[in-house]
């Protein structure tokens, strides 16, 4: 099975998960974007729902699907969350934010009660670190948190695109930092978390509660234990 076909295999199976009426949290990247147009199909054949998006093109693309949307204005929790994973290691702690999204991933994650993640058999990882880890920073600090991180151990870059910094859909910059194996995934967390100027960091502990792993024999699923 190609990776693509596992990207399908697991986004279809993960819609399981999704209930009439339900708040859905809509993930960003390539796995996600499959679950999210099976989302659609499902509403267009009369499944009840409403989604909070987790990026730009996501909230675009649920548009076009017919997908309704809501805010965090109108509703306090989301049922469940489909999003993908950059890695995911035997513990279900993850890496994301390789496409930009991670602190409006982060968010959502946060509200919901389920987050389910989404992943081909590339992603799994036996420690995380396997290549860079995204941290959202504010550009008025960006030379000084470069430096920060490269005291603990990482190779820092700016995140280009056409050129130019890449900027998140809340404005800031992104720096990708290659720490190699990150031995101890939380406490690396809370030493980024508590650096000034730091917005968010792609390290997400304790959060998913399913993944669904597509391989050569088709999906598992994993849980994290209660």
């Amino acid at each position: 099975m190609t990776h693509e076909k596992e990207k399908e295999a697991v986004a279809r199976s993960s819609l399981r998960f999704v209930h009439d009426g339900d708040v859905v949290g809509l993930g960003s990247g390539s796995t996600a974007t499959y679950a999210v147009r099976f989302l659609g199909e499902l509403v267009q054949q009369g499944l009840h729902i409403r989604g909070i998006p987790t990026s730009v093109q996501t909230s675009a693309l649920a548009k076009t699907l017919g997908i309704p949307l809501t805010t965090f204005d109108e509703v306090d929790e989301i049922n469940v969350t489909i999003d993908g994973a950059d890695e995911v290691d035997p513990d279900l702690r993850l890496i994301k934010g390789r496409g930009g999204a991670l602190l409006h991933e982060k968010v959502v994650a946060s509200a919901s009660r389920r987050l389910v993640i989404v992943v081909d058999s590339s992603k799994p990882v036996p420690v995380l670190g396997r290549s860079a880890l995204p941290i959202e920073v504010i550009a008025f600090a960006e030379p000084i948190l470069r430096r920060h991180i490269e005291a603990l151990g990482a190779s820092v870059k700016l995140r280009q695109s056409d050129g130019a910094p890449f900027v998140t859909d809340e404005g800031h910059h992104i720096l990708d930092c290659y720490f190699g194996q990150i031995n101890d995934p939380p406490a690396l967390a809370r030493k980024l978390s508590d650096i000034p100027g730091v917005v968010e960091h792609g390290l997400f502990i304790g959060m998913a509660d399913v993944v669904v792993v597509g391989n050569s024999e088709g999906v598992i699923e994993l849980r994290r234990p209660d």
